[in-house]
């Protein structure tokens, strides 16, 4: 079916909603700079820093120059 989209799995290890949030994001887009999560999200860019950081920690995204990508 075309309007039925395949979900996209969030990894046990992300605890926060923040995080989730902003993983999914960037799951099902072509990535984002902190700008854009800023914008789309409403997300303070303060508290995106963090998370982006944990995230990649982590190994679910990677960072490419100023953008942020899943991995």
């Amino acid at each position: 079916d075309a309007t039925t989209a395949d979900p996209v799995a969030v990894p046990d290890s992300i605890d926060s909603p923040q995080a989730k949030l902003v993983y999914l994001y960037l799951r099902t887009t072509a990535g984002a700079t902190v700008e854009e999560l800023n914008a789309s999200l409403d997300l303070r860019r303060l508290a995106l820093f963090p998370v982006l950081d944990t995230l990649e920690s982590r190994d679910l995204i990677d960072r490419d120059g100023e953008r942020y990508v899943a991995s």
